[in-house]
């Protein structure tokens, strides 16, 4: 068994004296590992850096088996992704979500929005929005999508501005009115067509958004615990948009996911 495709490296394990085992998420084939012989030596450690775009081929006798990976370096980009905060612990939290995911299950449309992601970790206001709008491709391929087209009570797209906990879909602002306590705040930037760029506190309202509902239908039924890097990633990212708001009006979240 042989195959060939690009990856992004999500994290190493050490095997053995001189090898690692590398988990990466390819374009085609989803989150998967493999056996790198002598990934510890010299050459290879700067290239198995979580962030790094490489080319893969993997190779093995069954289809089940971990397999081997060869791995050439595409797009070396970790040492960027260490200068700042936002893009130590996004690739982190990122790397958390995708393991929410079967392995081995293709999402081509998450590994694309990952590369885009890790090219705009840098500036907070694209890294924030960017970081929401990839918890909700995650929560819809794990089949807990929220839908936030239309009201869920009159089917109008107008003023949407709620999110029912129950449901997961947007309600208008006159229809949700008498249970607004009870409601989820739905921020303008995600809606479709918006052309708002998020500020601190609807920046804020959307990682509640996607974290409650990654809580309700995720961590709590597996018994497990948020990320901590989701959490440092979130103080990061509101703390710098408290202190210098981005001037784009118009975020690389628009496209990503």
């Amino acid at each position: 068994m042989q195959w060939q495709d690009q990856a992004i490296i999500l994290g190493i394990k050490r095997h053995g004296e001189t090898s690692v085992i590398a988990e990466v998420m390819t374009r085609e084939r989803g989150r998967h590992l493999g056996l790198v012989r002598s990934g510890r030596s010299r050459a290879m450690q700067p290239v198995l850096q979580a962030g790094n775009q490489v080319d893969v081929v993997w190779r093995a006798r069954l289809d089940e088996h971990l397999g081997e990976f060869r791995i050439e370096p595409l797009r070396l980009r970790a040492a960027r992704l260490m200068e700042t905060a936002t893009s130590v612990y996004g690739i982190q939290a990122m790397g958390a979500l995708l393991r929410l995911l079967p392995e081995r299950d293709p999402h081509p449309h998450l590994y694309e929005a990952l590369d885009v992601i890790l090219e705009n970790l840098h500036d907070p206001a694209d890294a924030g929005e960017l970081f929401v709008r990839f918890e909700l491709a995650v929560l819809n391929d794990l089949g807990f999508g929220l839908d936030l087209a239309e009201c869920a009570a009159t089917g109008t797209r107008d003023d949407l501005a709620y999110v029912s906990p129950k449901s997961g879909r947007a309600v208008c602002r006159s229809a949700g009115a008498p249970w607004a306590d009870k409601m989820l705040a739905l921020p303008s930037f995600l809606l479709i067509g918006d052309s708002t760029a998020a500020d601190r506190d609807s920046l804020a309202a959307a990682f509640r958004l996607t974290g409650f509902f990654l809580n309700r239908h995720v961590y709590e039924p597996r018994g497990i615990e948020v990320a901590a890097a989701r959490d440092a990633f979130v103080q990061t990212a509101l703390k710098a948009l408290a202190v210098a708001p981005s001037e784009s009006s118009e975020p690389a979240a628009r496209s990503a996911v």
